[in-house]
């Protein structure tokens, strides 16, 4: 069955408004909200994007929003939003330009460094008040498994950048789904408080 596409770029979601830059992904994990078959998710009717917007459209569907309405601008979407790091960056930059002030935010699947081949983690500094990161599981047997990653050495990359980020964006989260269990969610936290040096979170797995 073939994907329904659109142009979803911002969407609310609990609060606040999130920002859908690209269907590019590098994992292909079993709990994906992608692998939904009508395109859609509980947080908009349709995320799949009939291509990605230009950073002047982002720009433009952000700011035309209401931003005082929202506790978090969060990129995230249907895909890896660090594909589009300097993009988000450039919007980010523009936005503070125009004054514009709220609280921002990125989930990522922590791999940016292994997609662009460099480091990425100085260009969050001062734009970024918090990064999520998805740490998944607590091996890399197992991760690798769960997300399927299309580069090999994807766990060790996924924390080294984790670490490094903590250099330069205020809170640095690290989470897993309660679906786990318990011991490994408590071996999870202590990669995460012990070894990273972030803030650890357990989700609550939410059917779509």
């Amino acid at each position: 069955m073939e994907q329904k596409k659109g142009f979803t770029i911002t969407y609310e979601y609990g609060g606040n408004l999130y920002v859908n830059t690209t269907n590019r992904c590098n994992f292909n994990c079993e709990f994906c909200l992608r692998h939904n078959k009508g395109g859609g998710s509980i947080y908009t009717h349709n995320l799949w994007l009939e291509r990605e917007p230009t950073r002047e459209e982002i720009l433009a569907d952000i700011e035309k929003r209401d931003l005082s309405r929202y506790a978090q601008l969060v990129f995230c979407g249907f895909g890896e939003p660090s594909y589009r790091m300097e993009d988000i960056c450039w919007v980010i930059d523009r936005m503070k330009e125009h004054g514009t002030k709220i609280f921002t935010r990125m989930d990522t699947n922590g791999t940016g460094n292994l997609i662009h081949g460099r480091d990425i983690t100085p260009e969050f500094a001062g734009r970024f008040e918090m990064v999520s990161i998805s740490l998944n599981t607590d091996t890399a047997e197992k991760y690798d498994a769960l997300c399927h990653p299309q580069q090999s050495g994807a766990y060790q990359a996924m924390k080294d950048f984790a670490k490094k980020l903590c250099r330069y964006v205020p809170k640095v989260m690290m989470t897993v789904v309660d679906t786990i269990p318990k011991e490994e969610i408590e071996s999870c936290r202590r990669i995460c408080e012990d070894e990273i040096g972030a803030t650890y979170r357990v989700r609550e797995y939410i059917e779509d």
